[in-house]
């Protein structure tokens, strides 16, 4: 028998209101036996309805709260479910929750709410990985990918390819089955158009998600530079604060700085460098250094920050040596002053002083990053398990193909394993463990 779960699904700490929810057949007599109002007296309960009663926490001590009951199967889980609303604390919350277990309630596993929706056909594999991302999202461009998969439109194209391969398979069934007819040669026909037309459509997949490590990591970028060439005052003009501290003094960021802003909806990892010199007796500025050389090889771009006040030095020439190879931008600072530095190619004139033309920097960051405009209203998949996935029914898709004139059989056996491997998107052919493993990835009480 499946125990009736209960959990808590606010983050603890002080608020408004905590939730704390059950799930199973037991969770309205559990609800009866601790919450009283009139319709829990009278046995008068209706679904989906916010009733305001007490909370038996001790004898003669309750908690004010509301409570909902949403009866199975129209309930997140599928199951019949009970939430209680109570005053936003931690103590209060888990002494609810205590309270529910005592009374023969079991405490939840991490994503277990969303497991048994699962289970229960209310979710597929990818809207429940879509919700941990969308919890997870710290940019506008995470959640609209995430809301999109969650929505469920990923869900209905990989059924619609499912269904139509399910087509093929009965066409092949067929031929088998009627070996005296001449339908081997159409069936394989129709075979091939389809596999191009489903590789087709994986492909603008694939393409769409191109930029799915952007979206959901950021874009990586170093600034890098000479010392005192103005790389921290850059970097506190492009979060929007006083990030790094700026002086004249050469040597003065001795360590890596990261920090993050948003452009365009997407995340901007900056990370300020010690100036790259090779004369100091400094031990600490030369681990920086090193560092700075690190941050080169790691970052997705490169700004190269040169002073418009001087010419070119030789520190300068050497660091061009470092990055030539690397995605870089050439940001020639400083141009507030009298301007002695020999115009440099793709430059991107800036003031950090004054903050002159800094949005320019991220424009330019967001074009040589991104392939193209981000379109969300789109399916972008940015769940690497499941770009996996579809990488491999491009396999199995050449694969077929090239044993076009093989046996009836083979084929089928082969577009069975694509529809299988489809299937691993939603969780319609996935096996016990991989689905154990991405509802660990959940919250408590989620």
């Amino acid at each position: 028998m499946t125990k009736t779960i209960t959990s808590i699904s606010t983050p603890l700490g002080k608020g408004a209101i905590s939730i704390v929810r059950m799930s199973g057949k037991d969770c309205l007599n559990i609800a009866k036996k601790v919450f009283s109002c009139n319709a829990f007296i009278d046995n008068n309960i209706q679904p989906r309805f916010l009733y305001l009663g007490n909370f038996k926490l001790e004898d003669n001590l309750f908690e004010k709260c509301l409570c909902v009951y949403f009866k199975a199967p129209n309930s997140y889980t599928g199951e019949d479910m009970i939430e209680f609303q109570v005053h936003g604390g931690s103590v209060i919350t888990q002494k609810v929750l205590d309270v529910l277990l005592n009374n023969g309630g079991g405490l939840a596993e991490p994503g277990e709410f969303s497991k048994r929706a699962f289970e229960n056909g209310k979710i597929t594999l990818d809207e429940a990985e879509a919700i941990v991302d969308e919890i997870n999202a710290e940019s506008e461009s995470e959640l609209k990918a995430s809301l999109n998969v969650a929505d469920g439109k990923l869900k209905i194209k990989i059924k619609e390819l499912q269904n139509s391969l399910t087509e093929e398979i009965a066409s092949i069934e067929a031929t088998l089955d009627y070996p005296e007819e001449d339908f081997e040669k159409s069936a394989k026909e129709a075979i091939v158009k389809k596999l191009h037309s489903i590789s087709s459509q994986i492909s603008e997949f694939l393409k769409a998600s191109e930029n799915a490590r952007y979206i959901q990591k950021g874009i990586n970028i170093a600034i890098v530079g000479a010392p005192n060439v103005g790389k921290s005052s850059i970097l506190n003009a492009l979060v929007g604060n006083e990030r790094a501290i700026v002086t004249d003094i050469a040597g003065t960021t001795r360590d890596i700085i990261e920090e993050q802003t948003l452009f365009k909806g997407l995340k901007y990892n900056f990370i300020d460098t010690a100036g790259i010199r090779n004369q100091t007796c400094d031990q600490v500025e030369k681990i920086g250094i090193e560092k700075s050389r690190k941050s080169i090889d790691s970052a997705d771009i490169v700004l190269f920050v040169l002073d418009a006040s001087r010419e070119l030095q030789s520190e300068d020439t050497e660091i061009l040596e470092l990055v030539k190879n690397k995605n870089f931008i050439t940001i020639v600072n400083k141009i507030d002053k009298k301007r002695v530095l020999q115009p440099q190619p793709n430059e991107i004139k800036v003031s950090a002083l004054q903050e002159k033309d800094i949005d320019k920097i991220k424009e330019v960051i967001y074009n040589k990053v991104i392939a193209e405009e981000l379109d969300f209203s789109n399916i972008i998949v940015t769940n690497e398990r499941q770009i996996a996935i579809l990488k491999n029914c491009k396999n199995i898709i050449s694969q077929a193909l090239e044993s076009i004139e093989a046996s009836m059989d083979i084929l089928a056996m082969q577009i069975k394993s694509l529809w299988n491997e489809l299937g691993k998107i939603t969780g319609e052919s996935e096996n016990e463990r991989i689905i154990d493993l991405i509802f660990s990835k959940f919250c408590l009480g989620k």
